[in-house]
């Protein structure tokens, strides 16, 4: 097959859908594709929520399929996270690849449109294939984090990062019912902590982190707390698994597709919810609690079985 042109498109927000659009260009071009990437900035990220270009794109869709031309541009658009109803035009060929928890009405009204949706986890394609999609599982990458020199400690590592999703407020209420546990690390990347009282065990770094002090100390604990209420992929869980750390995580869809018993951690939801397309699983405190004093009690050997199983699986 001769080589495609393919415009992956989407916003580069410094985290999770910046790295999607270097892995996606990096497999891409692996294959033997030219790519080009479209970033999204934040006029552009409005333009989508016009109901005039709605309009417009949907007439101009509906002209092209009366009197058939060729498409200049790209051979394949990929457009992560939201429908970019205003490069639908730029190829011949329009794949979504979308995290259903940010897929709103307006990329709804537009859905349509795409040729196909790429689904990065299983729970991804089964709610878009209910949407009556045609639907591909095509899995998904991240980066591998492992770090063999540095020595593990039997501490606890949560990346909450700059999301609002990761479950931290509750993780800490918990962790302040007991300070006879181990410390918890928590990175942050939001201007301030929650606010708690001082915690002894519980470790704060709020603020920027060069990437070589992040993988150091994703790779000095044993365990990782991962508690998303949901995922589009789930790449801080990915990147745990990648450490050979021990990964606690909620028992429920996708994140369940990530870890499975034998290489970490699950932990039973209580209460759920929704954001947009996806369910939402809130942990319940008391299995947390259950699961933490598991992991406390663990040998050496079970962490290091547990921990080499979710290596060998990320690396699989």
């Amino acid at each position: 097959m001769s080589p495609l042109q393919v415009n992956i498109i989407g916003k580069s927000n410094g985290v999770g859908l910046a790295r999607d659009i270097a892995l996606l260009a990096a497999a891409l071009q692996e294959c033997g594709h030219n790519v080009a990437v479209t970033t999204i900035d934040a006029a552009q990220a409005r333009r989508r929520r016009s109901i005039l270009l709605q309009l417009r794109v949907r007439v101009g869709a509906s002209r092209r399929k009366a009197q058939p031309r060729p498409v200049p541009g790209a051979d394949l658009n990929i457009m992560l996270e939201h429908v970019w109803l205003q490069y639908l035009d730029t190829a011949r060929v329009n794949i979504a690849v979308p995290n259903p928890e940010w897929f709103d009405h307006h990329d709804r009204r537009v859905l349509s449109l795409v040729d196909q949706v790429w689904a990065k986890t299983d729970y991804t394609r089964q709610v878009f294939g209910g949407l009556g999609c045609t639907t591909t599982y095509i899995g998904f990458d991240s980066d591998d984090r492992y770090a063999g020199e540095v020595r593990k400690e039997r501490t606890y590592f949560h990346l909450a990062g700059k999301s609002n999703m990761k479950g931290t407020d509750r993780l800490l209420r918990v962790w302040s019912r007991h300070p006879e546990w181990p410390r918890l690390i928590v990175v942050l990347h939001r201007k301030q902590p929650p606010k708690l009282p001082a915690l002894p065990n519980v470790e704060w770094h709020v603020g920027y982190l060069s990437d070589s002090a992040l993988r150091t100390m994703q790779n000095q604990s044993t365990f990782h707390v991962c508690l998303s209420l949901t995922e589009g992929w789930g790449h801080y869980i990915v990147e745990a698994l990648s450490t050979a750390a021990v990964t606690v995580t909620v028992d429920a869809a996708p994140m369940n597709e990530l870890v499975r018993p034998e290489h970490g951690v699950l932990v039973a939801y209580g209460a759920t919810g929704t954001q947009r397309l996806s369910k939402t699983y809130h942990f319940d405190e008391w299995r947390l609690e259950d699961a933490i004093e598991q992991t406390i009690v663990m040998s050496d050997a079970e962490c290091l079985r547990i921990g080499s199983n979710a290596r060998a699986w990320f690396l699989g």
